[in-house]
């Protein structure tokens, strides 16, 4: 079973920056696509980005521009994949969550927060 843990998340104040890590590993196969979700207080969990093998990265329009999603070189069968967040507004605090998708199971994180002060 694949086991996903994310990290990197905090508080930050409007207009800063951060970077979200997630660590994969627990599969010999290739971990295809990992993506990142986000979940707000009181609201359903929505897709901000994802990123495939050979490609740069596909966003939701509201972090077009703003966040950049990118994957480490894997080691050791663990597969890293990062979320590089600039700009950040207060209405982007949410828990963050990585997927991760093998042989067509997709698996979560437990999630990191983002805390984002006005």
């Amino acid at each position: 079973q694949v086991q996903l843990v994310e990290s990197g998340g905090g508080l930050v104040q409007a207009g800063g920056s951060l970077r979200l890590s997630c660590a994969a590993s627990g599969t010999i196969f290739s971990i295809n696509p990992m993506e990142w979700y986000r979940q707000a207080p009181g609201k359903q969990r929505e897709w901000v980005a994802t990123i495939t093998s050979g490609s740069s990265g596909n966003y939701a329009d509201s972090v077009k521009g703003r966040f950049t999603i990118s994957r480490g070189n894997v080691k050791n069968t663990v597969y890293t994949v990062y979320l590089h967040m600039n700009s950040l507004k207060s209405e982007v605090t949410s828990v963050y969550y990585c997927s991760g998708m093998v042989l067509g199971r997709t698996s979560w994180g437990p999630g990191t927060q983002v805390t984002v002060s006005a």
